[in-house]
């Protein structure tokens, strides 16, 4: 879980006061404006990039009630050519941990959060028949039984 900014300023400010002698006014100084550069350095961040395209929010009734309905049954997010995050309301041909990351969460949680089985790829079916093809045509499941196989061999000795 991570820290809160009064966490991070306090650190940052004992870390200081232990190597510099510090009367209790400059620490509580110190602490005040090592906050405000903190929340002011979290705001810069948060906040969209100059000529940017604002985040993708319901701004209809029609896409708010998409995505209302595909919450409601997460399996048709995943569709042929794009998979739809029930977080975001963005299409993507996969989710990925790092998209995932914007609401702290994993694809895991993900998964948990909205009854998505652990064996269902968060991809598009296209995607992931292309991936299963590939892997067929080139053996990958006899390969990775074979090298299973042989690693349970030099474990046995």
């Amino acid at each position: 879980m991570s820290k809160t900014l009064t966490e991070m300023a306090a650190e940052i400010v004992s870390a200081q006061a232990a190597h510099t002698p510090m009367s209790v006014e400059e620490i509580t100084d110190a602490l005040t404006k090592t906050f405000n550069a903190l929340n002011e350095i979290r705001r810069s961040e948060d906040a969209p990039p100059a000529g940017a395209p604002a985040p993708m929010e319901e701004e209809t009734d029609e896409s708010s009630g998409f995505l209302a309905e595909l919450r409601k049954n997460p399996m048709k997010s995943i569709q042929k050519h794009r998979v739809i995050c029930l977080e975001s309301g963005r299409e993507f041909k996969q989710i990925t941990n790092r998209h995932l990351r914007e609401f702290g969460i994993t694809t895991k949680e993900y998964r948990k959060k909205w009854g998505i089985p652990a064996r269902q790829p968060l991809s598009a079916k296209a995607l992931t028949a292309t991936r299963r093809k590939n892997a067929q045509e080139r053996n990958l499941g006899e390969l990775l039984k074979n090298a299973r196989a042989k690693r349970g061999k030099k474990g046995d000795k």
